[in-house]
């Protein structure tokens, strides 16, 4: 996973690039000097500040903030040498001196090419639809180039004039999501010819952001299935939850308050009991829920109806006086179980009993495959293994849990991912 910026001082300067950046494109939208581009602000210029490349080299980050710095000093001189007039040698002297010190990195490796769109955001909200709609456009569209895997080596891939990259790296995040729509949308070209074809009129701009967002699932199912590791930071995918003592709410609802542990449940793998450390989301297989229930009204001679794939159990909720009630908020969404498939590198019939750690602000952090014990390390945080039954009564008596070790570590830690210079 993308390793986030160390230095306080860093992100702080990325996040005001940004703030300036989007502050500027928005004023100028607003005095109708740009227009707009597939429904958001137009970028008019041929350049934008390469955050990106200062994540990279601290060095030229370094370089770059002593220059603003020096050219803020340049100009606050020269201000107060309009109000103090008999101190204005004096003062422009300090200002070109300070101009004069301060190290002036070459533009092009704090520049990188813009596009209209390069400040667009998807619109999609990472939704669990849009994913599996993605899905569908990738595997009509992309797949003959990239891959079904995301390893770039589709049928095509050797008639175009650069072999597709692979997706099991950090490819998403070099670009931002509006770069990265405009290249779908109008392709890629080089001086020896096209690197990938363009879609304009072939696909809606809504399909579009679809199938970016499922790249992203694509791009940490091939990490995982690389080297056991997400390359980029993913969200917890947005969808809808459906608790037995309440109504119908989004997952986004959690956002910044509460951490998620995701766990794949079925017949042998049944819901865990509740953990106030967290809240608990279930997925289960849709298809063998609606083919379950299906068949068992066919054998009833009962007519066949829509099946709600993600309801109760049927039973109430189990408990105990030593573990409590076993968790109920279920995923209302029949393409969970496939989308949360991917994102652990697992095939579909293997996920039950998989199990997902979400910090507070809706990044995935940790995955327990099925069948092993302890959490896997998802690139941002160490490993925690589950220790021995007689360990972990050692654990209990001399310190944390491993699982409240792991938590710890999400939020002592938390993701600072930059994509294309947007820190998010």
């Amino acid at each position: 996973m993308t390793s986030p910026p160390s230095h306080l001082w860093l992100n702080a300067l990325l996040q005001a690039l940004q703030f300036v950046q989007s502050a500027w494109l928005e004023a100028l939208y607003a005095l109708g000097i740009t227009d707009d581009s597939h429904g958001a602000p137009a970028w008019p210029f041929a350049s934008r500040i390469a955050g990106e490349n200062l994540v990279i080299d601290v060095s030229l980050a370094r370089q770059f903030a002593w220059m603003l710095a020096a050219i803020a000093f340049a100009v606050a001189c020269l201000l107060i040498a309009l109000l103090w007039r008999r101190a204005w040698r004096w003062l422009a002297l300090a200002a070109i001196g300070a101009l004069l010190v301060a190290p002036w990195p070459s533009p092009s490796l704090w520049l990188t090419a813009a596009v209209p769109t390069s400040f667009h955001s998807s619109p999609t909200g990472f939704t669990v639809q849009s994913i599996a709609r993605g899905s569908r456009v990738y595997a009509a569209q992309c797949a003959a180039c990239h891959g079904a895997d995301g390893r770039g080596e589709g049928p095509l891939a050797a008639t175009l004039d650069r072999w597709p990259p692979t997706m099991a790296s950090a490819l998403l995040s070099r670009r931002a999501d509006g770069e990265l729509f405009w290249h779908v949308l109008y392709g890629m070209r080089r001086e020896q010819g096209v690197t990938m074809p363009g879609f304009a009129g072939r696909l809606s701009d809504r399909e579009i952001w679809a199938a970016l967002d499922y790249m992203r699932v694509l791009s940490a199912s091939a990490g995982m299935a690389a080297g056991g590791s997400w390359p980029v930071p993913i969200a917890l995918p947005s969808l809808t939850v459906k608790c037995a003592d309440g109504p119908a709410r989004q997952v986004a609802a959690w956002r910044g308050r509460q951490r998620v542990r995701v766990v794949a449940v079925d017949a042998t793998h049944p819901p865990p009991f509740e953990d106030p450390r967290f809240l608990t989301l279930l997925i289960r297989d849709g298809n063998v829920l609606a083919s379950r229930q299906q068949g068992q009204e066919q054998e009833q001679g009962q007519p066949v109806r829509a099946v709600r794939t993600v309801t109760s159990s049927g039973k109430a909720a189990q408990v105990t006086p030593l573990f409590g009630a076993r968790a109920d908020c279920i995923a209302d969404s029949p393409e969970a179980w496939q989308v949360f498939a991917q994102i652990a590198g697992a095939s579909p019939g293997s996920l039950a009993g998989t199990e997902w750690l979400a910090d507070r602000d809706g990044w995935l952090r940790a995955l327990a495959p099925a069948g092993r014990r302890g959490w896997a390390d998802g690139g941002l945080m160490c490993t925690t293994s589950t220790s021995a039954p007689d360990d972990a009564t050692a654990n209990g008596r001399n310190g944390p849990d491993p699982l409240s070790t792991t938590l710890r570590r999400m939020d002592d830690d938390p993701v600072r991912f930059v994509k294309g210079g947007f820190v998010h």
